[in-house]
């Protein structure tokens, strides 16, 4: 049994037909989905979706992209949006350098304090890094050395050296579809040695369809591929990888370890 550590089922591509896109995931042995929101007037209903499925879990937080207009977004109203029993992580925050959709300051700042709930709380950060390796690591060995807090590199891209670093500050890494690319041989060696115990699988959906529905609107059922080719890189059972993986997102969001079976 699977997780997809981070899918936007609210998204359109899935939400016109949310109950069959679950259905479709369930009946491919995926048994719980991250619902990961990007900004502030998302979390009604991401939440929403994880109080009505008792296998559905919700995230809240501010996707780079959409810094600017939420540069005044008080640390208060993230902290009390954590406090809802499906809420289990913070994000997707961090920052991405590659569209500048946001003032890099900006994106900083709201990054930073993202990680402050994160410390706060105990909620996993989920983080969004591109083209911004050297920025990303320095805000979280910074705030690492302010105190601890967990945390998550969703849909990994980034380089060997980056992995490094964020593993030694006792970081997760989630893999998505892109592994499965002919192009992403420098992510396929990566992928061979995450530690077993801080690898987790996604989908990103509707983004980033994994091999071999390249061109399709990606959807969590396709969790599935990237399993299995991960498994494989890897030298190990797809059963094996779905059964730590799984363990390590429940690991991680722990916060779901009180709600599973449930909805709020």
């Amino acid at each position: 049994m699977l997780v997809d550590s981070h899918c936007h089922l609210e998204y359109e591509g899935l939400v016109e037909d949310q109950e069959s896109v679950l259905a479709r995931a369930r009946d491919a042995g995926v048994q719980g989905f991250l619902n990961i929101s990007t900004r502030q007037a998302e979390w009604d209903q991401v939440v929403a979706t994880a109080a009505r499925e008792t296998d559905v879990w919700a995230s809240v937080g501010i996707h780079p992209h959409n810094a600017d207009g939420h540069a005044d977004l008080a640390r208060e109203t993230l902290f009390e949006a954590t406090q809802h029993l499906k809420v289990v992580g913070i994000g997707e925050t961090g920052l991405d350098y590659y569209y500048d959709k946001s003032d890099r300051n900006v994106q900083q700042s709201l990054f930073r304090m993202h990680i402050g709930v994160a410390r706060e709380t105990g909620l996993p950060l989920i983080i969004h890094t591109r083209d911004a390796e050297d920025d990303t690591a320095a805000i979280l060995e910074d705030e690492m050395g302010k105190g601890a807090y967990p945390a998550l590199i969703h849909c990994f891209t980034a380089s060997a050296e980056f992995g490094k670093r964020v593993l030694d500050l006792g970081l997760s890494i989630s893999l998505s579809g892109i592994v499965t690319f002919k192009n992403a041989k420098d992510l396929q060696e990566v992928a061979k040695v995450i530690p077993a115990d801080r690898l987790l699988v996604e989908t990103d959906s509707p983004f980033l369809a994994p091999v071999p529905h390249r061109g399709r609107t990606c959807e969590p059922a396709f969790v599935a591929d990237t399993a299995q080719f991960v498994a494989d890189l890897r030298g190990i059972g797809v059963e094996d990888l779905a059964t730590q993986t799984t363990r390590n997102f429940h690991s991680l969001f722990s916060k779901t370890k009180a709600t599973q079976g449930q909805g709020a």
